[in-house]
């Protein structure tokens, strides 16, 4: 059995606010009840929800801890009761509720999947977040088929990044917005057939000049706000919207639904966090079964931006907010 100490550093937020109530501690190491695993961390990826937790405006759910983190990547070293999918020893990347930022993390054993092979901890921490959110909502509700076009806002981002890479690779062709000239050239690396500065062009009529009126199929959107409206232009019939986060506002005013009636478009879009561990495992096994051969194969790979140490997650935070990434941000436990 792995000598597990008593004690560990975890990354605390003092208070709500900047990255500047961002802490290192020290806490007990948790103990796994029963369903779960304890897993020694090797590395733990940087969402925008860790920024908006960190902010007051995106709390844990209930019976989560209050320590940052919603994906991780490590070994396992203890097993809670119940627990005999996984050995002591078995490196896994796994999705959690919350505490990723720590040296050591409880997860739910159904909700921790086998490192791909050919893919180090540190890219597998990468994943999960990512992954989930991008699998559920681009291909399960949003329903992409090969053959269609998707249209992906900050595609840069870990989330663009991620949706860009397995849409393409399953058949479809992919269209995205990026921040700059950079940011555009690393979405066509990643498969994407045409990439849009929204800087420098309007993405509806850039789009237009690529599509006609045949209009995109799927839209995944993280902006919201002025968006809507202009996502809503571009829907082919039958088209649908997926909004899974908001930069801007979740309200617009005087919205028009009559393009949704006439075209028969479906509007839809999920949060990931607060869903049960069930409604969660069952992307999990979607993942392993449909993704996980893709990345074993090197068509999927996750892109890391930059890697900082624990004690560093405010500067880690303060480039999240920043969008300077093109790909993830990673933590790598000391």
């Amino acid at each position: 059995m792995p000598q597990i100490p008593a004690h560990m550093q975890q990354i605390v937020f003092n208070g709500f606010g900047g990255p500047n109530v961002i802490e290192l501690a020290s806490a007990a190491v948790p103990q796994p009840g029963p369903g779960q695993v304890l897993v020694q961390v090797a590395a733990a990826g940087i969402n925008r929800p860790d920024c908006l937790q960190r902010g007051g405006a995106y709390p844990p759910p209930p019976g989560e801890t209050g320590i940052p983190g919603l994906e991780i990547a490590g070994t396992i070293v203890a097993l809670g009761q119940g627990v005999n999918q996984w050995p002591v020893g078995a490196q896994v990347c796994a999705l959690v509720g919350s505490g990723g930022y720590a040296q050591y993390a409880l997860a739910a054993a159904e909700l921790c999947l086998p490192v791909p092979a050919g893919l180090s901890l540190v890219e597998a921490a990468c994943l999960p977040e990512n992954f989930f959110t991008v699998y559920d909502n681009v291909f399960t509700r949003g329903r992409l088929q090969p053959g269609e076009t998707l249209l992906v806002h900050g595609g840069s981002s870990g989330i663009g990044s991620t949706a860009i890479q397995l849409a393409a690779s399953l058949g479809a062709n992919v269209i995205t917005t990026a921040g700059s000239a950079q940011k555009c050239e690393f979405c066509l690396s990643l498969g994407a057939s045409h990439a849009i500065n929204y800087r420098e062009a309007d993405f509806v009529e850039a789009v237009r000049q690529l599509r006609g009126k045949e209009g995109v199929d799927v839209v995944l959107d993280m902006v919201g706000g002025s968006y809507l409206p202009r996502n809503i232009q571009l829907l082919a019939l039958e088209g649908r919207l997926v909004q899974i986060a908001f930069l801007q506002s979740p309200k617009i005013a005087d919205f028009d639904f009559l393009p949704v009636m006439l075209r028969r478009l479906t509007l839809t879009g999920s949060t990931l966090r607060p869903r049960t561990i069930a409604q969660k495992a069952e992307i999990a096994r979607a993942l392993l079964k449909n993704v996980w051969p893709l990345i074993e194969q090197g068509k999927v790979r996750p892109r890391i931006h930059a890697q900082f140490a624990l004690k560093e997650a405010a500067k880690a935070h303060t480039m999240m907010e920043a969008s300077e990434q093109m790909g993830k941000i990673v933590l790598i436990m000391p």
